[in-house]
């Protein structure tokens, strides 16, 4: 995972990379521009030799990243196109000094006919916006430069900034933006005003919150995160608890769980699913075969005897469907609790709640699960429901009442041994919450880090870019998914997944909390390869289900270093 800075912690980091490690700003910049400068020939093809590229700057040290980002790409054979907003006089430090350099370099290409085709200082604003525009209306760049503001701006753009970005609006060139899309401020993902949308972002040494957090993620494109010279260390010691999952994060947990010459189906892990009613047996059979296909040794799922010829029809054969004592209405009863009590005590975990129904003994069963719960519970859809609000449960629910010895977690106490993994999506969260005011999850980093660490649990918060919290207060981002995953059915595919990746955790003594990153990523990733084969408009929960195998393929055949 990488840790996500504020723009107070990154300009800490950068200073003691000059003053402890002697490294000086300039070469930092000269850093940043070079790998700048690396992603766009990977994404020009390998080489920007020919390729025109369009440079905006302002005066500051983002600007500053631009210009020499545009030497650079003027020494490698691109035709730069260059308009700095601003005065030069008003410049200063390392910005400066790279517009300094390029002015030279203007006057000498100038006269030896060289690729600067058009480089523009102005001193003079007035014409500034139509000239953006005749060359954007040229359509002859094959990229636009975002070098206007980076990590300082903290208020919401004025002047001709805003007729700016509706220009670029206007002609939707292709955009890369220098450490974050100008307009945003570095420290929130709500917008503040008019800001660039970018088709890529490269930012350097650590992510950003507007970087990561939706919605401002979203205008953000494609990310990268460069290293441009700050040691690790540095980056380790700021005090911050919001972090980006990574590709490695799931590489190295499948590694610790990986398949070994003597491995069998108890030693890879038992879920339990109790899912499913008579009016939603279909979200039963998802999880169970979203289950199935995580790894895990053995699945079972627990719905109403109504349900089970329903279930067991369609579920994968390898899943066992076990019938329990029901409502009149077709949901789990609460008399089911004794039926599943052998299941319950050798379970490696339990999901909870999928298609499960609205019913006070259904209410009654699910509480009696999770006062006397073994083994890590998820929490899902009705289960989140019947709980709600949470703060009037929450006491019993952490109270384990019979004594259990923990299968590979920590005994420090019983909602670490078992711990909850409550999976809401916004609308369930707010009923958690006992609110129906939005403003509450408006901070969507801070509301999750709240609830989990009053509540003492693990927390995932559905949506764009979901959330994961811990009762630490650390609170990981994920960047995988997309919202075709927006669908019916997503919900329990995924639940289906954490059940199948916990279960396997319990038996391998993996933490917990890495453990459901690790499934939300994967679940993340398994919906971008159902994109690419299908299409969000086509793609079905079933298919992210079956592109897990492209997903473990693709994890698993990379090296972990």
């Amino acid at each position: 995972m990488q840790k996500v800075l504020t723009a107070e912690q990154m300009r800490e980091v950068d200073r003691l990379t000059t003053e402890k490690y002697g490294i000086p700003s300039i070469i930092l910049m000269e850093n940043a521009a070079h790998a700048v400068a690396r992603v766009i020939t990977e994404k020009l093809g390998g080489s920007v030799k020919g390729k025109s590229i369009l440079v905006l700057c302002g005066k500051g040290n983002n600007g500053g990243d631009g210009a020499a980002l545009a030497r650079i790409l003027w020494q490698d054979g691109a035709f730069i196109g260059f308009l700095f907003f601003g005065r030069v006089a008003e410049t200063k430090g390392d910005a400066r000094t790279n517009f300094d350099i390029l002015k030279a370099i203007d006057t000498d290409v100038v006269t030896s006919g060289g690729v600067f085709n058009k480089f523009l200082v102005h001193e003079d604003d007035e014409d500034l916006l139509s000239m953006l525009d005749g060359m954007l209306s040229s359509g002859k760049f094959d990229l636009v430069i975002d070098a206007l503001f980076g990590s300082g701006l903290t208020r919401e753009l004025s002047g001709y900034y805003p007729e700016i970005i509706q220009r670029l609006e206007n002609h939707k060139p292709n955009i890369l933006s220098i450490d974050l899309p100008s307009g945003l401020n570095a420290d929130q993902g709500n917008p503040v005003g008019r800001n660039v949308y970018a088709t890529t972002t490269v930012t350097f040494t650590a992510p950003k919150p507007a970087n990561v957090i939706a919605p401002g993620s979203g205008f953000n494109g494609e990310l990268f995160v460069a290293n441009i010279g700050s040691p690790q260390e540095l980056i380790d010691d700021q005090p911050s608890l919001l972090f980006w999952a990574e590709k490695w994060d799931v590489q190295h947990w499948l590694q610790k769980s990986e398949f070994s010459s003597d491995s069998y189906k108890n030693k890879r892990g038992h879920a339990l699913l109790i899912t499913g009613s008579k009016s939603y047996s279909g979200a039963a059979v998802l999880c169970g075969n979203a289950a199935m296909r995580s790894g895990v040794g053995l699945v079972t799922i627990a719905t109403p005897k109504s349900s089970k010829d329903s279930v067991a029809s369609r579920v994968l054969p390898e899943v066992m469907v076990k019938g329990v004592a029901e409502t009149e209405n077709g949901a789990i009863a609460e008399s089911a609790f004794d039926e599943l009590n052998d299941l319950l005590e050798k379970a490696d975990a339990v999901a909870i709640g999928s298609g499960l129904a609205q019913d006070e003994s259904t209410k009654k069963f699910v509480e009696k699960v999770l006062e006397n719960r073994r083994q890590p519970t998820i929490v899902d859809a009705d289960a989140l429901n019947l709980l709600s609000p949470f703060v009037e449960c929450v006491g019993s629910l952490h109270r384990v009442s019979r004594p259990h010895v923990s299968k590979g977690l920590d005994a420090v106490d019983t909602s670490q041994r078992f711990p909850l993994i409550l999976t809401p999506h916004e609308g369930e969260f707010m009923r958690l919450l006992g609110t129906d005011d939005k403003d509450a999850i408006k901070d969507r980093v801070a509301a999750v880090r709240d609830f989990a660490t009053t509540y003492n649990v693990i927390l995932v918060l559905k949506g764009e870019r979901i959330l994961t919290g811990e009762p630490g207060g650390k609170v990981v981002v994920n960047p995988t998914g997309n919202s075709g995953l927006g669908k019916a059915g997503n919900g329990d595919t995924l639940t289906g997944i954490l059940a199948g990746f916990v279960a396997q955790a319990t038996q391998f003594n993996i933490g917990i909390f890495e453990t459901v990153v690790a499934a939300v990523y994967v679940a993340g990733m398994a919906g971008d390869s159902a994109e690419r084969k299908y299409g969000k408009r086509v793609m079905t929960a079933s298919d992210v289900r079956e592109c897990l195998v492209d997903v473990f393929a693709e994890l698993e055949g990379g090296s972990v270093v």
